[in-house]
């Protein structure tokens, strides 16, 4: 009888504890658990964030968690050089760097330049790029990497972040829908902060069961870090690809738009608009990056698979009266590479391509910072 009794008691407490840990502690930790990592630490911190759909080739995989991915990047490691001028490069998977090793991407050969400000301080670039085109998953990612205290900010971009419709379906930024919520009601962005496309979670999401698949993606790519510290790939490398399409289709229209159709309001303007002010008093350089500018069929109608002629000069009128008026630092590189250094997509360079494009936005980078020193008197 006395047995009996012990092992309900046992079970009793044993139910307790776990309903404790469940539904009180671990919604409480949560934050701090996605910070616990290994990297920067045991390996090294990852060149560019977490992304990838064949984990057992890349040793890489996706997760949505903000914390865990800045924990496992090179950005976050509190070693390196105190006095380094700091600049986070924000964009899409072009930056982030699809066939790309990480010595082979813009972020790997602009340190490669090995650039210094007037003051002889070191210029470090940290690849913060992530896959998906949208220019609010792009924003969030900037605000959150603002704790990392960047001393300059520059941000790639291309048409194809800025339909409206665009800036929900990144699967980052709809599964992050407190953090995006917070961003477009703190910043009175021009977007819905109830959209359909968000993930909306409940309470039951932040217990330990409702965050398993959270909690096993993370300590997976700890698992990962292992092999990537060892190897230094976090990507699979096919032997052979698609090639960007060249002959296009005699369709010019842009969504759902044809040509006179589309409204400024039709594209997330005001994303850029409220940039400075997320940024604070960090400085942001605007980059418009090259697309491949086809010579095959149809090309009088469409630039690329993306961009019909219209709808992409439209965008780019767009871009430089805007930056005239509200005093952005802005570069347009929409034509810097030729159609022959493009791999898989219309916006994915060789290494080629990229060096091109790394001696150019060092120079943009260069005179933006010679432009705002101090002179001596």
């Amino acid at each position: 009888m006395m047995s009996d009794i012990k092992w309900w008691r046992l079970l009793l407490k044993t139910m307790i504890l776990f309903a404790i840990f469940n539904f009180i502690l671990t919604p409480l930790l949560m934050d701090g658990i996605e910070k616990i990592s290994i990297y920067n630490r045991v390996v090294p911190g990852r060149l560019r964030f977490p992304f990838g759909e064949d984990p057992n080739r890349s040793y890489n995989l996706s997760l949505f968690s903000l914390d865990a991915s800045f924990a496992s990047h090179v950005v976050s490691d509190p070693g390196g050089p105190s006095d380094a001028y700091r600049v986070f490069v924000f964009g899409d998977s072009s930056l982030w760097g699809t066939l790309l090793r990480p010595e082979e991407t813009l972020v790997g050969q602009l340190n490669a330049l090995d650039l210094e400000t007037e003051n002889g301080s070191p210029i470090r670039f940290f690849n913060l790029g992530y896959p998906t085109l949208s220019l609010t998953k792009d924003l969030m990612l900037l605000e959150k990497g603002l704790e990392y205290e960047p001393d300059l900010i520059v941000w790639l971009v291309t048409l194809e972040s800025f339909p409206q419709h665009k800036q929900y379906t990144s699967p980052i930024v709809s599964h992050n829908y407190r953090a995006v919520r917070e961003l477009i009601l703190e910043y009175d962005l021009d977007l819905d902060p109830d959209h359909e496309e968000f993930i909306k979670p409940g309470y039951w999401d932040s217990t330990l069961i409702g965050q398993r698949r959270n909690l096993a993606d993370i300590f997976r790519l700890q698992v990962y870090g292992i092999m990537w510290g060892i190897t230094r790939i976090d990507q699979h490398y096919p032997e052979s690809y698609e090639p960007a399409q060249r002959d296009l289709d005699p369709d010019p229209s842009f969504y759902q738009w044809e040509e006179g159709e589309m409204e400024t309001s039709d594209l997330a303007y005001s994303i850029l608009k409220k940039a400075d002010q997320v940024a604070e008093d960090v400085p942001i350089l605007i980059v418009n990056e090259p697309i491949l500018i086809s010579r095959g069929a149809n090309s009088d109608i469409r630039y690329n698979f993306y961009y019909p002629i219209w709808a992409y000069d439209q965008y780019r009128r767009d871009m430089q009266n805007l930056s005239s008026r509200l005093d952005w630092n802005y570069v347009d590189l929409w034509d810097l590479v030729l159609e022959d250094e493009f791999t898989n997509s219309a916006i994915h360079l060789t290494p080629r391509g990229e060096s091109i494009l790394a001696e150019e936005v060092s120079e943009g980078i260069l005179d933006l910072l010679n432009s705002s020193m101090p002179v001596e008197e």
